[in-house]
């Protein structure tokens, strides 16, 4: 089998140049070059979307921030506040994506994928502080109430309520988890904007003050969860943890179903990137198969893509009286 080169244009972009004993075969199911260009233009239109978002969410935090100085409404402020978290994310977003589509280099052999996940983190990390940062501020105003000018504050909640709906429309159902964390962003915005209409509401018919900062803190509370999960996605993409859809079991139960194979080792499953899946594995086969690479290779490429999307594959062939040198694998 001759040897892949490192700057292979197939696998410049997710190459897992790994080393390793007896014969390796790196398998890619489908046109790798078709894909390539698919994700390119996935990207291309989450950055317009998020072009988009970003400068409906700039005038929303303009709007909120003038909006709750004037009516005096933490609930407002609060919101405000996330905005500006919002524009912030949004940006870095849209670098992330700029960098992600940079080529892979021979010191950074799977590209800047992993940025949109770094940007995921940052993302979910910002929206845990600004509701740490809601919660304090709502404990003092229940501490010490003030009133609020309903009016001006219902108007502009409605006002972002309105834009939040259209940037929530120009986000969803992106496969990106940098893209994911931006919807979250938003959806937290939109979910403020109903917190403070109806914080306004039932303020308007009781006189209730407390009730802007009790508003104030159960938006926080979505937040978290929204944050968290977010949190918990990207950190597990950083420690390469085996994929949520992905049933490591059954993978291995397809790579032992191979005719010859008598057994499996050294079974890992990560992700690269949003939507984009890698697997190593060792299979130790009857000697009689061991050069059957190919056909080895063919036999489970094609279940692995079509059941799990796993698009990357580096399967290491060992004959039964191969013998690992030591704990080198």
């Amino acid at each position: 089998m001759a040897p892949h080169s490192h700057l292979d244009p197939h696998r410049e972009r997710a190459g897992h140049l790994s080393g390793g004993h007896g014969p390796q075969v790196h398998g890619h199911p489908h046109d790798c070059t078709a894909r390539g260009g698919s994700r390119g233009e996935d990207r291309l239109h989450d950055r317009g979307r998020l072009i988009r978002a970003l400068a409906l969410t700039a005038v929303i935090l303009v709007a909120e921030l003038v909006g709750g100085l004037l009516s005096n409404s933490l609930a407002l402020l609060s919101d405000a506040g996330h905005m500006l978290t919002d524009v912030s994310a949004l940006s870095l977003s849209l670098v992330a994506l700029w960098i992600a589509e940079k080529p892979a280099t021979l010191k950074k052999t799977y590209g800047f994928y992993r940025m949109e996940i770094l940007s995921a983190l940052a993302n979910g990390m910002a929206l845990l502080g600004i509701a740490t940062w809601i919660v304090y501020e709502a404990y003092q105003r229940l501490l010490a109430p003030e009133p609020v000018k309903l009016g001006a504050a219902a108007a502009v909640a409605a006002i972002g309520l309105g834009a939040n709906l259209v940037a929530l429309r120009i986000l969803h159902r992106s496969g990106s988890m940098n893209v994911r964390g931006a919807f979250l962003h938003v959806m937290g915005d939109a979910l403020s904007s109903v917190g403070v209409l109806l914080g306004v509401g039932v303020m308007w018919l009781t006189g209730w003050s407390w009730v802007d900062p009790a508003v104030s803190v159960a938006i926080s509370a979505v937040v978290v969860v929204g944050a968290f999960r977010l949190t918990r996605d990207a950190v597990d993409v950083l420690l390469e943890a085996v994929p949520a859809h992905v049933d490591l079991d059954a993978v291995k139960e397809i790579l032992a179903a191979v005719s010859g194979v008598t057994a499996v080792h050294d079974l890992h499953v990560w992700t690269i990137s949003s939507g984009i899946y890698a697997l190593s594995a060792h299979l130790v086969v009857l000697d009689p198969m061991v050069c059957n690479n190919d056909q080895i290779l063919s036999a489970v490429k094609h279940d692995l893509y079509d059941r799990f999307g796993i698009d990357h594959t580096t399967i290491q062939i060992e004959s039964e009286t191969y013998a690992h040198l030591g704990e080198v694998h």
